[in-house]
């Protein structure tokens, strides 16, 4: 199930999470704890398997978060079972949590093999990839 971090939700609203900005998705290896007590990325880093570059082509009408699919270089042939967005800082002390995304219609949970360009598809239905 899809879901907002509690503080990437309070980054939207008081403003110190642009979804304008620097945002990012990455490959998370399964057996990441993916609580929502996590703030920064570096507190989930650890179980990450790529990153993508900065999201292109982001979109926002009627509350609904959307962007171009990306494409993360998997760095491991290790299963994976959710993508992370995160806001980029340079910094995964710093990097602010978003988002997990794990709801999938097809394709996760999956193994990549190690060096593989996963492509990131976000959804086509109502909500894209999340819903304010």
């Amino acid at each position: 199930m899809n879901r907002r971090y509690p503080s990437g939700s309070e980054g939207i609203l008081d403003g110190s999470i642009k979804l304008t900005g620097d945002v990012r998705v990455m490959l998370l290896r399964t057996g990441a704890d993916m609580m929502p007590n996590h703030r920064f990325l570096s507190s989930v880093a650890t179980f990450s398997n790529g990153r993508s570059g900065p999201l292109t082509g982001k979109k926002f009408t009627g509350g609904v978060f959307d962007a171009d699919n990306t494409l993360i270089k998997a760095h491991a042939a290790v299963r994976c079972n959710a993508y992370v967005l995160y806001q980029h800082t340079g910094d995964d002390a710093t990097a602010r949590l978003i988002a997990v995304i794990d709801d999938f219609e097809e394709g996760m949970p999956f193994t990549p093999a190690a060096g593989q360009e996963a492509e990131v598809i976000w959804s086509d239905g109502r909500d894209k990839i999340f819903r304010l």
